[in-house]
């Protein structure tokens, strides 16, 4: 009877701390989500730098404008060539691609999504900025004095990593350090960032996504960042990606 009792108290602590860790990771990446939407709106010129093996080194700048969570704007300001190419991210996960090559926007399927952003070693999912909390279901693998380690899996199976290990700043709760792993479980792409503080709001001042296989990088930078600006509803619609001629 007594062994019985063992197994069962056991059994019942051992799903409350499951259900704990998940509610608790959860709550975590919730929280590091409500962090990086806090401002009701901001803009920022984006520089990025694209590295190769050899060291050789492309440079480009963009403009974003984001509303809420779910309205951002990025759009390629330099150099020429790539320059009006633009993503705008919507509610219930809407990527729109507009190229001035084709001169109309398109719709991103969730096959594009998985793809790179732009020739960079960001995808467009990546650079979509739609909330960690609806994609992955988190949970804690690790904590320390200084971070919480959690491991993240995609809701949908069809993204195109298997998992995300996050590194997560325990004081502040924003991410530190993302490792992506493939369809294989293999460690492919490793993102680590630093973050600041610009009034009441903190911000990632810079994000650098390294491609471990290909020995290729690149890193992001924002620079100007403009928060609450009440930007106009306007600038995050579909038929306003098309850049007016003067």
């Amino acid at each position: 009877m007594n062994f019985k009792f063992i197994i069962l108290f056991s059994t019942i602590l051992f799903w409350n701390s499951a259900t704990m860790n998940s509610q608790n990771a959860e709550d975590l990446l919730q929280k590091m989500d409500d962090l990086i939407a806090a401002p009701t709106d901001r803009e920022a010129t984006v520089i990025m730098v694209m590295t190769d093996k050899s060291g050789k080194e492309k440079i480009r700048e963009a403009s974003l404008k984001q509303k809420g969570r779910f309205k951002k704007l990025y759009r390629y300001t330099k150099p020429e060539k790539q320059a009006g190419i633009a993503t705008l991210t919507l509610p219930d996960n809407v990527i729109w691609l507009y190229m001035p090559a084709f001169n109309k926007p398109m719709r991103i399927s969730l096959l594009s999504k998985n793809q790179a952003f732009s020739g960079t070693d960001f995808s467009q999912e990546d650079m979509s900025g739609l909330p960690y909390s609806d994609r992955y279901t988190p949970k804690i693998i690790d904590s320390n004095s200084e971070n919480y380690k959690l491991e993240l899996t995609p809701k949908n199976k069809k993204n195109k990593y298997s998992k995300i290990i996050l590194t997560l700043d325990k004081t502040h709760l924003f991410p530190k350090k993302m490792e992506y792993f493939d369809k294989n479980n293999k460690y492919f792409k490793l993102a680590t960032y630093a973050y600041d503080k610009q009034g009441k709001y903190w911000y990632a001042k810079n994000v650098l996504m390294k491609s471990i296989l290909k020995n290729h990088s690149t890193e992001i930078t924002f620079k100007s960042i403009k928060f609450d600006q009440d930007l106009s509803d306007d600038l995050f619609l579909v038929e306003n990606l098309k850049l007016k001629k003067d």
